[in-house]
C-alpha cells in the first residue's frame, strides 16, 4: 500500500539554502507535481491543473507552491502557508511565519525563519517542531527526510524497501542520520534521492521501474548509491526520475524513459515530476509537460 505524500520543498527549502543548488522539487519555489496534481508559479502568480488539463490561474502575490494528493499549497509573500482542495477562494492559513515549506501524503513540513523544522496536517490539531537548523525537507510516499545546514540527511517512516539508505528495513521511532554531504532530498512512492554537495545523484529504494537506474534495479536497494552525476537539481516521480546539470541539460531515467539517463531539453531553469507526467520550465519562460515518455507539449497559461 503506497502512502500519498507532502513537502517536497521539497522542490521548498532549497529557496532558503545559502547555496540553493536549484529548483526541481514536488513542492519546489517554482514547479510542484504529486500524482496528477501540478502547479506552476509564474511572475508571482500560482497556477494549478490536474492531469492533462490547462494550467488554470488560482493564486497572485505567491513566492512557492506545492502540492499534495488532495491539495494546492502556496506561501505567500507575507509569510502564510495556505492551503486549498479545490477553489482558491477558500483556501485556509495553516501556518504563519514560514520560510519555506514541502507538503505531502502525511501532511506537510514548514521551515521557519529560525530554521526550525515543523509538521502539520489534518491528523495533528496543531504543527509539530520536528529538528532545529534545518536547511530542505520532504516528505514521500513511505519515509520522511530533512537535511540539516551541516548536510546530514536524516530520515524516519517506513524502511521495507531499503528507504533509509543504511541497509536497515524496520521502522525506526526518530529520525535517524543515514547520510552526510547531501543539499537536496526527493523522495516518492518507496525510495528516495539526495544531492550531494559535489553534484552526485544519490538513490535509495524500491527501484522495480528504474527511477533508481540500474542502482537494485528489479527490486529494491537498501543502501545509498550512486545514480547520476554532474547535477544541480532533483525531482522524482512514482516511477522516474530527473536530474539538470549544471550546463542546463535535463535528463530522465526510469518508466517511460529507460534505464540510462535521456537527455530531454536544453536550458532547463525548474522540473518536477508527478506519477507519470514532468513538467519542466525553462530558462526562456516556456512551461512543458511530458506524459510518461511522451511530450514534451508546451502549455498555455492566461
Amino acid at each position: 500500500m503506497r502512502r500519498r505524500q507532502f513537502f517536497t520543498l521539497i522542490s521548498g527549502p532549497p529557496a532558503i539554502m545559502s547555496s540553493a543548488p536549484a529548483l526541481a522539487d514536488s513542492s519546489g519555489p517554482q514547479l510542484a507535481s504529486y500524482y496528477e496534481r501540478h502547479m506552476a508559479l509564474l511572475d508571482g502568480v500560482a497556477y494549478g491543473w490536474i492531469g492533462r488539463g490547462p494550467p488554470v490561474r488560482m493564486r497572485a502575490g505567491a513566492r512557492q507552491v506545492g502540492v499534495s494528493q488532495d491539495a494546492f499549497y502556496a506561501l505567500i509573500e507575507d509569510g502564510r502557508l495556505i492551503s486549498w482542495a479545490e477553489a482558491p477562494d477558500s483556501a485556509i492559513t495553516v501556518m504563519p511565519g514560514v520560510a519555506a515549506f514541502a507538503s505531502g501524503q502525511s501532511g506537510w513540513f514548514a521551515i521557519d525563519h529560525a530554521r526550525v523544522l515543523w509538521r502539520g496536517g489534518s491528523t495533528l490539531p496543531a504543527p509539530q517542531r520536528v529538528a532545529d537548523d534545518v536547511a530542505a525537507a520532504c516528505i514521500g510516499d513511505s519515509a520522511d527526510y530533512y537535511i540539516r545546514r551541516d548536510g546530514t540527511l536524516w530520515v524516519k517512516g517506513q524502511a521495507h524497501r531499503g528507504q533509509y539508505g543504511d541497509g536497515r528495513l524496520t521502522t525506526t521511532a526518530d529520525f535517524v542520520n543515514t547520510a552526510r554531504g547531501a543539499v537536496a532530498v526527493k523522495a516518492h512512492t518507496g525510495h528516495a534521492l539526495y544531492l550531494s554537495e559535489d553534484g552526485v545523484v544519490m538513490g535509495t529504494g524500491g527501484n522495480r521501474f528504474g527511477p533508481l537506474g540500474a542502482h537494485g534495479l528489479g527490486d529494491k536497494a537498501e543502501r545509498w548509491g550512486r545514480v547520476f552525476d554532474g547535477a544541480r537539481a532533483i525531482a522524482t516521480g512514482s516511477r522516474h526520475s530527473l536530474a539538470i546539470r549544471t550546463d542546463g541539460t535535463l535528463w530522465a531515467w526510469g518508466e517511460g524513459f529507460g534505464i540510462e539517463p535521456r537527455r530531454l531539453l536544453e536550458e532547463a531553469a525548474a522540473v518536477a515530476a508527478g506519477e507519470t507526467a514532468t513538467i519542466a520550465l525553462r530558462a526562456d519562460g516556456r512551461l512543458l509537460q511530458w506524459d510518461g515518455g511522451a511530450g514534451p507539449r508546451r502549455l498555455s497559461v492566461g
